[in-house]
């Protein structure tokens, strides 16, 4: 594994078919993830929103889905307007009975500017968060 790929994998207690509407659907994704203006798991569809620490500067992310499976897996690419580099985030799913796991990998955090704000620890520790935390909470709380 490069040193700047991050793979996180995660168990929910909810169907495939729940975790997908929940990473597709931008009315359910700004209750974990990003309020997205517009999302939709096409290839070629480009999506923005702004992020960042807390008490930092805000960045625009611009994105483009590269690959949809329905069900199993959504590929989009992410990079910071303004700033070189681009990486790629991967989600894959798969179903275990009742459960889902879902593995994410972010890849080509190397091609960013070397900055604190991108370094790989801040990455690994917001998709934990957000996939460990945010996306778990929600799916698991529709049952």
């Amino acid at each position: 594994m490069d040193k700047s790929e991050i793979i996180i994998e995660y168990t929910l207690n909810a169907t495939v078919s729940t975790v997908w509407k929940a990473i597709t659907d931008k009315n359910e994704m700004k209750l974990w993830y990003f309020d997205l203006a517009a999302f939709n798991a096409e290839k070629g569809f480009t999506f923005r929103f702004v992020g960042g620490p807390p008490d930092g500067i805000q960045y625009t992310h611009v994105c483009e889905v590269t690959e949809v499976i329905p069900e199993k897996k959504l590929t989009y690419s992410w990079c910071y307007e303004g700033y070189e580099g681009i990486s790629f985030v991967i989600f894959e799913l798969q179903a275990t009975g009742y459960a889902t796991t879902i593995k994410l990998t972010h890849m080509g955090i190397e091609s960013f500017p070397k900055h604190p704000d991108f370094a790989l620890g801040n990455f690994k520790e917001g998709w934990n968060h957000i996939i460990g935390i945010s996306l778990k909470g929600y799916v698991e709380g529709k049952k």
